[in-house]
């Protein structure tokens, strides 16, 4: 009697923890983690000791680890980059130490996952082999069952030199396939690079913007995870259709199962204010092993996500309950998403991303990794730039492919912010070797963890295969260069290609990626014939400071589809200059400052002086080739952007290269790599707003004025051409009511220089075209009949006043004569500008807040502006520093 009741007590016992028996947990390692070069390694013999055990970070990277343990320097200051080259060729070890509590240790299953091993990775724990890995973009997972103890656990990575593991196979190559940049350290040869073989961040490598370090480490996190019965391993939504009145979802699960039976699945929908809008539940049954779950979801009147500027970005939480495992939730966003490829009578086709049902012109930049070490790139730096970008009136980004896939943070951002998101797979440029089966595999398992890691994000609205790999084959030689030297494997190597681009990567992409479509490379037309066509699929556009370097007006004759890449230089601000190199080094051609030019391997500056000095003239000092930069970089894109803006609906997007950058240096990045805008990013917050003025110069001298609304609403007002002297004489105007079309363009005129100029002298003038409503500008383009270093520009032609106006400053600066460019900055002081980068007409005045945490007397003695009437002609002035500013 007594052995039954305890039966039944036992059973009544088992019932009531069913809920918590097969409860997964996962959480990072907690451990103590070190470094060591490791033993018997050649770089030991020049950096002897670096055998022995140092504290270590994870995520991290070996060269963050070791500028924290004090062997090596800051690597972004001077030109420290030569003299790190070492640490790419050596060999290093990390141990993790861990205990693990007796919960876990109790629990059947437990798994190691690893979210980022960079890259060739030897895994050990308690002295046993537990995985190799050779791919830093994978996810990796490893069974522990049995192999955990309660105390002094130990994890070893040994991770081997990319270099030096695939330098013999490359080199044993009879013809090689086309690389990225070469390495001027001698560290490989340039004739066998070996970047494009590895499965690692390709910008490590080295690029035109950015240092060559070749790092290794745990770059992402290590959880360890144990269950019982069953875990869920994957949830997802997919929309099957959508509109304003219904939303019909299926709601996808996997399960890892270790027992057959049937058990209650669960799935609860929560609107974007946390009330439950939908519930679907069934009894299943679970085979062992992988087990596939699809439970459908009706939701009434649901809120759908939308792109910034054209809607809420509403998401919904969706929570999943399997009996006996841990529940699974996520946060998304409903949208459909649509590549449009409209055929044109004349042959041509479009390129448009439709977001629930509405065209969006796509207005943006692309993003390249944030720092040369990602683990560093925390959340806060995310939203900084991020931020930024939507304040610039963007709603598209493209993560380029030679980088790593973005972390979780930054899409959550971008959801949250209403920037959509081109995804690049990580492929750079060069030539892979797609050739090789065992090669793709490994990318397909990558794309497979990627996609999933991310499909939940409705900023993600397109898959790319990679950056410019097709047109590199097609139209920069690589293609026939090798054709020439062995045809069968040309083509071989061709057929790799095709088979990873064309048919791998889109076959995962339709299988895991919900219906978000696939592109195989950026510039394409999805393997048409031609890969870099105006007339069909992306464009990238590069005669404009590339190739034959033409001039920014060339932009104008450039018509393109979709713009997904085109862009001009330009260094940093002084401040972020201070940051590398000292006043003394801040030389065009010193050391230093070559070492942070890398375009042309550090002879950037030679072109970029050809495009200041083509229109601006030669900067007498350091100080002044920055500005001048700054102002050839943001009026030379402007140009573009609303060329593009104004080709509408031919033209559907404009994506200038570069949002970030790497580090600090020379780049086409419109945020330096402190956050500080260039001003290119004032300029685009103006030239992307919804509503803008695009009046259009050419070389020919006729300026196009057109009218740009990307709002869903008309807009009525009033269009104004002045046309003045640059002492604010008027001798010309023009004016009329007109009605913008929403998500359109409305042409106005096209007007030659004659009839503006009247006879007037073209240095002495200035045409000004504005929109207005109720009196107030709502958007204005001055047009120059002239080269700035040839306008008769007059230097101190502006007084500045500074005041204190409830919890910050107000700075009033008014114009005497035509004033351009005026860039305002508080030498040494974290101030924050509402406005810069900007022209006043004759007798203007604007009043710009200012924060900061200096006081007035502070902020007056640091205020310096430059405008180009000082820079270009004021030969008195000391050219050390700006001209000198009226302030009381």
């Amino acid at each position: 009697m007594q052995a039954r009741a305890f039966r039944l007590w036992q059973a009544a016992l088992l019932l009531a923890l069913c809920g918590v028996v097969g409860i997964a947990t996962a959480a990072p390692l907690r451990a103590q983690w070190s470094f060591r070069l490791l033993p018997g390694d050649a770089q030991l013999q020049a950096h002897p000791g670096l055998d022995a055990w140092r504290p270590a970070q994870v995520p991290g990277s070996v060269h963050t680890d070791l500028l924290a343990a004090g062997v090596i320097g800051d690597p972004y200051v001077g030109a420290a980059e030569a003299g790190l080259q070492w640490i790419g060729l050596a060999d290093w070890e990390y141990r993790a130490r861990f205990d693990v509590d007796a919960e876990t240790l109790a629990r059947p299953h437990a798994e190691l996952r690893f979210d980022g091993l960079d890259t060739f990775a030897e895994v050990s724990l308690n002295g046993a082999p537990l995985l190799d890995a050779d791919n830093a973009h994978r996810i990796w997972r490893a069974r522990v069952d049995g192999r955990l103890r309660a105390k002094d656990n130990e994890l070893r990575i040994v991770f081997r030199s990319p270099i030096r593991t695939l330098l013999p196979r490359v080199q044993a190559m009879p013809h090689k396939i086309a690389g990225n940049y070469p390495s001027p350290y001698g560290d490989e040869p340039a004739d066998a690079m070996v970047g494009n073989f590895v499965r690692k961040p390709a910008y490590h490598f080295g690029w035109d913007w950015g240092p060559r370090y070749v790092t290794a480490g745990v770059w992402r996190e290590v959880h360890l995870e144990s269950w019982n019965e069953r875990r869920i391993t994957d949830l997802a939504v997919r929309t099957d259709a959508l509109d304003a009145q219904r939303a019909a979802l299926t709601v996808q699960l996997q399960m890892d199962n270790a027992a057959a039976g049937k058990v209650r699945v669960a799935v609860e929908m929560f609107d974007p204010d946390g009330k439950r809008v939908a519930r679907s539940e069934r009894r299943v049954m679970l085979q062992i092993g992988d087990n596939a779950l699809q439970l459908p979801v009706q939701i009434a009147q649901p809120r759908r996500w939308w792109p910034v500027g054209y809607g809420a970005q509403d998401r919904y939480r969706v929570q999943a309950t399997v009996e006996g495992a841990q529940d699974a939730s996520l946060r998304t966003g409903l949208r459909t998403v649509e590549l449009r490829r409209d055929e044109d009578a004349d042959g041509g086709q479009g390129f448009a991303f439709v977001v629930n049902g509405v065209p969006v012109f796509a207005k943006g930049a692309n993003v390249i990794p944030f720092d040369m070490f990602p683990a560093r790139v925390t959340r806060e730096r995310l939203r900084r730039d991020l931020q930024a970008a939507r304040d610039a009136n963007m709603n598209m980004l493209r993560n380029w492919g030679g980088g790593y896939y973005e972390s979780d943070d930054f899409f959550d951002i971008a959801d949250e912010l209403g920037l959509l998101v081109w995804q690049d797979f990580m492929f750079g440029g060069g030539m892979q070797p797609a050739f090789d089966p065992t090669f793709r595999a490994s990318v397909v398992a990558e794309a497979r963890d990627n996609i999933r890691r991310l499909r939940h994000h409705p900023s993600l609205v397109l898959w790319c295969g990679n950056n410019e790999e097709e047109t590199a084959w097609k139209d920069w030689g690589h293609g026939k260069a090798l054709t020439a030297a062995d045809p069968g494997f040309a083509a071989t190597v061709w057929q790799g290609y095709a088979e990873l681009f064309g048919n791998d990567l889109r076959k995962v992409v339709a299988e895991e990626g919900l219906g978000v479509p696939y592109w195989s490379s950026s510039p394409s037309n999805d393997l048409d014939a031609k890969a870099n066509d105006s007339r069909r699929g992306d464009k990238h556009y590069w005669d404009v400071w590339g190739g034959p370097a033409l001039p920014p007006t060339a932009y104008l004759r450039e018509t393109p589809r979709f713009m997904s890449e085109y862009g001009l230089q330009a260094w940093p601000q002084l401040s972020t200059v201070d940051a590398f190199a000292a006043r003394d080094e801040q030389r065009i051609d010193g050391p230093v400052i070559r070492a942070h030019q890398k375009f042309m391997a550090g002879k950037g500056n030679e072109r970029l002086l050809l495009y200041i000095e083509r229109d601006y003239g030669t900067p007498r000092s350091f100080p002044d080739f920055i500005y001048l930069s700054q102002v050839m970089q943001a009026e030379g894109i402007e140009l573009a952007a609303l060329h593009h803006r104004a080709s509408r609906p031919y033209t559907m997007g404009s994506l200038y290269w570069q949002l970030n950058d790497v580090w600090p240096g020379a780049s086409w990045s419109s945020l330096d790599y402190f956050g500080h805008w260039k001003a290119l990013h004032f300029h685009a917050r103006r030239f992307f707003a919804d509503v803008a003025v695009a009046a259009l110069r050419d070389d020919d001298g006729v300026t196009r004025f057109s009218l740009l609304n990307d709002g869903r609403d008309a807009v009525t007002a009033q269009w104004r051409v002045r046309v003045m002297d640059v002492e604010g004489r008027e001798f010309a105007r023009q004016q009329e009511t007109v009605t913008l079309s929403p998500m359109g363009v409305t042409d106005v005129a096209r007007f030659v220089d004659a009839d503006l100029l009247m006879g007037h002298d073209p240095k002495r003038s200035v045409a000004v075209f504005e929109l207005l409503r109720d009196g107030a500008v709502l958007a204005r383009r001055l047009v120059h009949f002239v080269p700035a270093k040839e306008q008769a520009l007059a230097a101190h032609q502006w007084q500045a006043e500074l005041r204190t106006e409830g919890d910050h400053a107000v700075l009033r600066l008014h114009a005497n004569q035509l004033v351009r460019a005026a860039w305002i900055a508080f030498d040494g002081l974290d101030a924050v500008i509402d406005d810069n980068a900007i022209d006043l007409l004759p007798g203007e005045t604007r009043e710009l807040a200012v924060r900061s945490s200096a006081d007035l007397p502070a902020l007056r003695a640091a205020l310096r502006v430059q405008t180009l009437g000082d820079v270009l002609h004021s030969a008195s002035l000391p050219r050390d520093t700006a001209s000198p500013t009226r302030t009381r």
